[in-house]
């Protein structure tokens, strides 16, 4: 199976030669196979985010490569990239346009990366089409396509970004903390729509959250990682064996730290 996904070397130093200099990701490398889904867990300050971020080019690494389906992508701006990449965020505000309907929504994210020729009206084929994928969503959203996507719940949101994130095949689909603003239900639903949905395309996909059960339960590899680095790589049929309690004692045995009992990771 091809390598979806490169790092060699990554380093990421914020406010350098100040007194806040912050070391966040120290000569990092990791690679992802095609259709891996990779959870990564970490402590407060463990360089999840700032490692997603340096994937998408939110800004740029100090050193090192990212290469993204065989072509490096380590100089390309964020723009570039994002027709590349799908991605969820934490906040559900963000990834929609919260003015426009459902369906205008979905047909920017469809025509993401097509020329500028396209005329903008919707064709009654293309909200045949929105309707089928949004009925898969099973939240009574298809009937609901001229809704503006401010007066969605935050569960209908995120979950309606999940779909725009995936209507073109992205070669990675990034998921930072997606159901962190969520209650457990809602959060159950969109993690359960994650799977499906990455299942059914044959994504590759890295979801960052701070929840040490989904980690386990979702994906088939778990990163942890502490201070800018990767602490534990785990996959295939020791992930699926394993417990809350073994991977902070694994955590500890690898970093030579206890784990810093943050309540949330421990949900």
């Amino acid at each position: 199976m091809n390598n979806m996904l490169e790092i060699n070397g990554l380093q990421k130093t914020f406010n350098k030669g100040t007194i806040n200099q912050k070391l966040a990701i120290e000569n990092l490398s990791l690679t992802f196979k095609e259709g891996d889904f990779v959870t990564v867990i970490g402590g407060n300050g463990a360089g999840k985010s700032t490692l997603l971020n340096l994937i998408a080019g939110v800004y740029p690494a100090d050193a090192g490569q990212v290469i993204l389906d065989g072509k490096d992508i380590s100089k390309m701006p964020e723009h570039k990239r994002a027709c590349l990449l799908g991605r969820v965020f934490q906040d559900p505000m963000m990834g929609t346009a919260a003015g426009m309907g459902i369906a205008e929504n979905l047909a920017m994210a469809y025509r993401r990366g097509k020329g500028r020729g396209l005329k903008w009206g919707i064709s009654s084929r293309e909200r045949a089409k929105y309707r089928e994928k949004l009925q898969a969503l099973d939240l009574g959203l298809e009937g609901r396509l001229s809704t503006k996507v401010g007066l969605l719940s935050g569960g209908q949101r995120q979950a309606l970004t999940l779909l725009m994130a995936t209507l073109q095949k992205p070669r990675l689909l990034l998921l930072d903390e997606h159901t962190a603003a969520l209650d457990p239900r809602t959060a159950a639903k969109v993690l359960e729509l994650s799977d499906h949905i990455i299942a059914k395309h044959g994504l590759t996909a890295m979801m960052v959250t701070h929840n040490m059960r989904d980690a386990i339960e979702h994906g088939n590899r778990l990163i942890m990682m502490h201070e800018g680095n990767i602490a534990l790589d785990i996959a295939g049929e020791a992930k699926k064996k394993l417990t809350v309690e073994e991977l902070i004692a694994r955590f500890s045995q690898a970093s030579g730290q206890e784990f810093a009992n943050d309540r949330a990771l421990l949900s």
